[in-house]
């Protein structure tokens, strides 16, 4: 059965991370870590690589693992993909939950994943199979 989920999230941690054996300043790393509060109540840490800037453009991507509750009460942990080249009109983010890796009740969760930003901040919307 389909199902979309809409969770936001509020960015609670931003570490720089060590690439062991890559020189030079073209690619970084962090470990992003996020709130879950609406639609999906939870954590997630997220190991996050990017080229470029913010300001010139950038590409990211990321393998982030949510831990969290919905409001039927179902629970439990998956595994998302995600990235996007990051520059003004890009139509290219992408993002999948990959198959196989929930946990307890989120056992089957598997679909497609997207970041969309509106006036009340970020979500993730989570478009299960």
């Amino acid at each position: 059965m389909a199902e979309t989920i809409i969770a936001r999230f509020q960015v609670t941690g931003w570490d720089p991370a060590a690439l062991d054996g890559i020189g030079g300043d073209w690619l970084g790393a962090v470990v992003m870590r996020k709130t879950y509060t609406d639609g999906l109540s939870g954590e997630s840490t997220a190991h996050f690589v990017s080229s470029g800037t913010e300001e010139a453009g950038r590409g990211y991507l990321a393998a982030e693992r949510i831990t969290g509750s919905l409001p039927d009460g179902r629970s439990g942990s998956f595994t998302v993909h995600h990235g996007a080249l990051q520059h003004p009109g890009d139509p290219s983010a992408f993002g999948y939950v990959v198959p196989g890796t929930g946990t307890a009740d989120f056992a089957g969760f598997s679909g497609r994943a997207r970041i969309e930003h509106d006036e009340q901040g970020p979500s993730f919307v989570f478009d299960l199979d």
